[in-house]
């Protein structure tokens, strides 16, 4: 027996193969032409670091702290850790199948044979045993079962991590947006109280005219009915600051009345943003972290179609015992007391071969699931970046623009004013003029936060700053 177990060790070292297909990046079906710029090597700096230049270019400590903090506590990012911890824990799992696996055995039992059986052969009245020993086991992988599953686990490690720095990404942008849209309410809280001081001003002045016979009470009712409007947008805007502070404060793993008090005192939105270099698509597809995740995850879903057609094999496990058994511990691990065995065990489960092909077909089967997730994910993250390039130009364009209407709506209001303390124009065409203002004012502001919001959302979509990140000047 021991000569045909050598036989066999030596057979599974020299003829192992690996069965099933190999996982071919360039054959996953990525769009034409970008297969060689998504799989180029490329040396990647550090992540963390590249947060830091990216977030300090907008010169907001608190950002930064806050943006630091999070990276550290949020329950979200803990749960991606935890998956990944799962997932390398697996691997190591399945590294160590392919080893001898080694566990020692220790008894003692005492019996008590009937008076009958005693009477009969004049046994004792009770016999101990002792035993211990070592045991050893090996799966012989001849066929490549055990690699595939390495191969397998290798790949959802690697889809883990990307999840988890695509959770990362996400988590920082949904902060900064928080944090923007924060003070973009702050400022637009700033400009709804400006409204309304211009409309008490001109409350003010349309009384004193009345009053000097220069006017209706009709002018009068409207000046203080748009008073009135003016002051009614303020609620919703306390409202939604505390929202965005709550929101702020969850993402940075606190409770969320905590930030209050620090997020309550009025900061001004950057003054300069970010210049986000385009990448190539390939190198694009490369830095997603969705994309690279779902490659894995297809590369381990080809490495199940291995595992699953290594069943079509038999399974051969190496096994062996050294032992010892003895009446008495004294002589427990003496010469006499020794024992040893080996075996090779076969499985034949091979043998039912209508199960295994289904097991084939079910991995094939979920391989072409995967590729064509991969495929939908490459084409969903090339629509994403190319929707944020288009909505941050755009908005670029707008804020211009209203920058200008807000400058001529201020010009057309004291012009109008003048206008009618002169007695060349009615009250109701300041007013006109005063509202064509007040809404500018408010447009203005609006797209100021929606311009860096938009371009927090390119960051997202172009899966965080590139190595080298310049800033301009808003």
């Amino acid at each position: 027996m021991s000569k045909f177990i050598v036989s066999i060790l030596a057979m599974s070292i020299l003829s192992a193969c690996t069965v099933g297909p190999n996982y071919k990046p360039e054959e996953a079906g990525l769009p034409e032409g970008l297969q060689a710029s998504f799989h180029a090597e490329h040396e990647s700096g550090d992540v963390l670091s590249a947060q830091q230049h990216f977030w300090q270019g907008f010169e907001d400590p608190l950002l930064e702290q806050l943006v630091y903090q999070a990276l550290q506590t949020n329950r979200t990012l803990m749960d991606g850790l935890a998956r990944y911890e799962q997932a390398n824990a697996l691997l190591g799992g399945a590294r160590r199948s392919q080893l001898p696996s080694v566990t020692t055995t220790a008894t003692a039992s005492e019996t008590r044979p009937s008076n009958l059986e005693r009477a009969a052969t004049g046994a004792p009245a009770s016999v101990e045993t002792y035993q211990a020993g070592i045991v050893a086991s090996w799966e012989l992988d001849l066929f490549g079962r055990l690699r595939r599953i390495r191969e397998a686990h290798a790949a959802e490690l690697e889809a883990a991590g990307a999840d988890l720095e695509a959770m990362r990404i996400a988590m920082v942008g949904d902060l900064a947006s928080s944090y923007f849209r924060l003070r973009g309410l702050q400022a637009q809280y700033d400009v709804a109280n400006q409204n309304v001081a211009l409309y008490e001003t001109s409350l003010g002045i349309i009384s004193a005219s009345v009053d000097a016979g220069r006017g209706t009470d009709f002018d009068r009712l409207r000046a203080r009915a748009q008073h009135e409007q003016s002051r009614a947008a303020l609620p919703s805007l306390r409202a939604a600051i505390r929202v965005e502070m709550h929101r702020i404060a969850v993402l940075t793993g606190q409770q969320p009345g905590a930030l209050v008090e620090i997020l309550s005192e009025p900061q001004s939105l950057p003054l300069t943003v970010p210049v986000i270099p385009v990448d190539s698509p390939g190198e694009l597809l490369r830095r997603r972290p969705d994309v690279l995740a779902a490659e894995q995850r297809l590369a381990a879903a080809t490495a199940r179609i291995g595992v699953a057609t290594a069943d079509l094999f038999p399974r051969f496990t190496l096994g062996g015992l050294i032992g010892s058994s003895a009446s008495s511990t004294s002589d427990l691990f003496s010469a006499p007391a020794e024992y040893r065995s080996a075996a090779l065990g076969v499985d034949w489960a091979f043998l039912d071969h209508g199960q295994v092909r289904a097991r084939i077909e079910a991995a094939d089967a979920q391989s072409r699931a995967s590729l064509a997730g991969y495929q939908q994910t490459i084409l969903n993250a090339l629509e994403e970046v190319e929707n944020r390039i288009v909505q941050y130009s755009q908005i670029q364009q707008q804020l211009q623009l209203l920058v200008q209407a807000e400058a001529l709506a201020h010009q057309a209001t004291t012009l109008a004013r003048t206008r009618h303390e002169n007695g060349l124009i009615a009250y109701f065409e300041v007013l006109n003029a005063e509202q064509e203002l007040a809404a500018a004012r408010e447009a203005a502001a609006q797209s100021r936060t929606a311009q860096v919001v938009a371009m927090v959302d390119l960051y997202r979509a172009l899966a965080g700053p590139p190595d080298t990140v310049s800033f301009a000047q808003l």
